[in-house]
C-alpha cells in the first residue's frame, strides 16, 4: 500500500554468533563510520525497535518463521529517506529482538512491478521434498495498474532464504471487471480449506465499498476469484493490508491460519482511515461464510482497533516456534519531509507483539513478545504507595529515554466520579477535552514520559475514571500536547476505553520508551496506544520519568516496575 510516509545507526565492528535453530553461523560485520548517526547527533533513533541503518520503510510485509528463522520484510526505498523505489527490504532474526540486514529481497524491475513492490504476505506451501516459502505481492506495472505476483526462494537450502525469483507467470492476478486498476492491493497470508484448496484475501473496493476479495487456489500459484467476497463494508472506502486468522478461545496460544476446529473465531483486519480496525466473526470454511459478532467496520474511532494511535498496515503471522500469533505495525513520522532528509531515514516497525482472545471473547489482547526481557539491564521498582492528588513522584536511576516500565493503579472508592452523558461517548473527544492539563475527581493519573528538566516537555500517558449512565469508563490518554517544544512537528492526543471494572479490577500500564516511540499497553493489552515524540530537551540522558496523579483524589499505586533497555542489535550482514 502507498500512503505516503526513513534510517541512520552506529555500525559496529564485530563478529556475532547467531544460534538460529540450525546450526552455529559466524557472521562478520563491516566496519562503518558512526560519528553521524551517533546518539546525540540522532536523539530520534531508537534503541530496540527495527530500524535498518538508513532510509525509508514502511509497511512489515510477510513475516514468517521458516527453518528455525524468523524473517521480515517490509517497505522500502534502498536510495533515499522518502517514499519511492518501493522494494522489499528482507532482515532476519533469531529471537525476534536482534537482526541482521540482508539486501532486498523484491525489487522493481519487471514490467508487473516497475512502479514499485508493494505490500503482501507469504505462505508456507507443501513441496514435493520439503516445504516451499512464497511471497504474494502487489506489484503496479507498466501501466500503472495494481497486479498480483509472486516470488520463491532461489536456493531453499541457504538458511536465510537470501535470494528470491520472481515467478516466469507473473503476474498472477489483474484488476477486471468491477475491481478498478488502483484499488486492489496486499494479498493475504493464505489458508488451506478442508477440500484441500487455498484461501487469500485482497484489499479492494467494490461500489464504493470496502472490500476483502476472496480467491482460490488448488496450488497456491493459480488463483480464482470466488462469487462473493469474504467481506465488505458499506460504510467504509478501500480496505488495505488485510489479515486474516483463527484465535482460540482458550489460553493465549496462537493457531496456525489454516487450523479448523471447535472453540474457535476468526479476526477479520482491514487498514483504512489511517488505523487498524478488526472484528471478530465465525467462518465456515466449508461454505467460506464469514459471520461478524463483534460491532462491524464503520468509519467511526470508536469501534475495535489494534492501536488508537500511530499505528498502521499491520502483519502477522503464526510462529510455529513459541505457538503464538505475532504481529508488527508501521509506526510512521510525526515530523517533516526536510526532516527526514536531514536524519537520513523516515519510519520504524512497532516492537512486535503477541495476539490472542482476551477472557470475554468481545476483543483481542496484545503484548510485546516476551523476549524483550532479554533488553532489560538496571531495574527501579517503587512498592505499594498512595499517591495523592495534584503530586508527582519521579521514577530514578533508570535511563528513561530508552525504558520498559509497568505500573499498577488501584482505586479504593469510586465516590465523586465525574460524570458523562452517554455510555457511548467518544474517547478521542474525551482525552481533547480533558487532557492532562484538565483536573478531574479520579485522573488524569498515569506516567510522565521523556520529561525535562523544568517539565516544559513531557509525554503524558494517562487514565481517568468517568460514571457513565448505566457504568463505569476507564479512558485511557496518550497527550502529546506538550511533548516538544519543536513548533513543525505531530503533538496529537490519543485516547480509548479500557474494558475493565475500576472497581474491582487493577488499572495497569506499560510504556515502551524508545526516544521517538511510545508504545502503551493499557489493562493489559487490552487498549494499546503507539506515539512518536520528538523532545528537544528531555533526549537521551536528559529525559525523566514520572508517576503521577494530577485528580483531586488519591490513587494508590500497587506497584511500579522500570527497566533500562539495552540496545537490540540490528546490524547488516555481510
Amino acid at each position: 500500500m502507498w500512503l505516503e510516509r526513513c534510517v541512520k545507526i552506529p555500525f559496529f565492528c564485530l563478529v556475532l554468533i547467531c544460534n538460529i535453530g540450525i546450526g552455529v553461523h559466524n557472521i562478520a560485520i563491516g566496519v562503518h563510520a558512526a560519528s553521524s548517526s551517533s546518539q546525540d547527533s540522532q536523539p530520534y533513533r531508537t534503541g530496540y525497535h527495527f530500524q535498518p541503518p538508513k532510509n525509508w520503510i514502511n509497511d512489515p510485509n510477510g513475516p514468517m518463521y521458516f527453518n528455525g528463522v524468523y524473517h521480515l520484510f517490509y517497505q522500502y526505498n534502498p536510495f533515499g529517506p522518502l517514499w519511492g523505489n518501493i522494494s522489499w527490504g528482507h532482515s532476519i532474526s533469531h529471537d525476534l529482538v536482534n537482526w541482521f540486514i540482508l539486501q532486498p529481497a523484491l525489487s522493481p524491475k519487471d514490467p508487473y512491478d516497475i512502479g514499485g513492490c508493494f505490500s503482501g504476505s507469504t505462505t508456507i506451501l507443501p513441496g514435493p521434498t520439503r516445504p516451499r516459502p512464497v511471497i504474494l505481492y502487489t506489484g503496479q506495472d507498466v501501466n500503472g495498474s495494481q497486479v498480483q505476483n509472486i516470488a520463491f526462494p532461489k536456493n531453499l537450502s541457504d538458511p536465510f532464504l537470501k535470494d528470491w525469483v520472481k515467478w516466469s507467470g507473473n503476474p498472477f492476478l489483474t484488476p477486471v471487471n468491477d475491481i478498478k486498476n488502483d484499488k486492489f492491493r496486499d494479498p493475504s497470508t493464505a489458508w488451506k480449506g478442508p477440500d484441500g484448496k487455498w484461501r487469500m484475501v485482497i484489499g479492494g473496493e467494490i461500489n464504493g465499498h470496502g472490500t476483502a476479495l476472496l480467491y482460490h487456489s488448488k496450488d497456491g500459484f493459480n488463483w480464482t476469484r470466488s462469487e462473493k467476497p469474504l467481506h465488505y463494508s458499506s460504510e467504509t472506502s478501500m480496505w488495505e493490508c488485510p489479515d486474516f486468522y483463527p484465535v482460540s478461545y482458550v489460553g493465549i496460544n496462537g493457531l496456525d491460519t489454516s487450523f479448523q476446529g471447535n472453540n474457535i473465531s476468526h479476526v477479520l483486519k482491514a487498514s483504512y482511515n489511517n488505523h487498524e480496525y478488526y472484528v471478530i466473526g465465525t467462518y465456515d470454511p466449508n461454505m467460506d461464510q464469514f459471520v461478524v459478532i463483534t460491532n462491524d467496520f464503520k468509519v467511526s474511532n470508536t469501534q475495535f482497533q489494534y492501536d488508537y494511535g500511530r499505528f498502521y498496515a499491520s502483519k502477522s503471522f503464526y510462529d510455529s516456534a513459541k505457538q503464538r500469533r505475532v504481529a508488527w505495525g508501521w509506526v510512521n513520522e510525526g515530523d517533516s519531509e526536510s526532516d527526514a532528509v536531514n536524519k537520513g531515514w523516515s519510519g520504524l516497525q512497532s516492537f512486535p507483539r503477541s495476539i490472542w482472545l482476551s477472557d470475554t471473547r468481545k476483543q483481542l489482547v496484545q503484548w510485546p513478545v516476551k523476549e524483550i526481557e532479554k533488553l532489560r539491564t538496571k531495574q527501579v521498582s517503587i512498592p505499594n504507595r498512595e499517591v495523592k492528588g495534584g503530586t508527582h513522584v519521579e521514577v530514578p536511576g533508570i535511563t528513561a529515554s530508552q525504558a520498559d516500565v509497568e505500573v499498577s493503579f488501584k482505586l479504593t472508592n469510586l465516590n465523586g466520579t465525574e460524570l458523562i452523558d452517554s455510555d457511548e461517548s467518544d474517547p478521542q473527544l474525551l482525552c481533547t477535552q480533558k487532557n492532562v492539563s484538565v483536573g478531574g475527581s479520579f485522573g488524569p493519573f498515569g506516567l510522565l514520559i521523556l520529561t525535562s528538566t523544568n517539565m516544559t516537555e513531557q509525554t503524558a500517558v494517562f487514565f481517568r475514571v468517568f460514571k457513565g449512565p448505566n457504568k463505569f469508563h476507564v479512558l485511557m490518554c496518550s497527550d502529546q500536547s506538550r511533548s516538544s517544544i519543536a513548533p513543525q512537528v505531530d503533538k496529537s492526543i490519543y485516547g480509548a476505553f479500557v474494558d475493565i471494572d475500576p472497581l474491582h479490577d487493577k488499572i495497569t500500564l506499560r510504556s515502551l520508551i524508545d526516544h521517538s516511540i511510545v508504545e502503551s499497553f493499557g489493562g493489559e493489552g487490552l487498549t494499546c496506544i503507539t506515539a512518536r515524540v520528538y523532545p528537544k530537551l528531555a533526549i537521551n540522558d536528559q529525559a525523566k520519568l514520572y508517576v503521577f496523579n494530577y485528580g483531586t483524589k488519591s490513587v494508590t499505586l500497587s506497584s511500579l516496575n522500570a527497566w533500562s533497555m539495552n540496545k537490540a542489535q540490528i546490524v547488516p550482514m555481510v
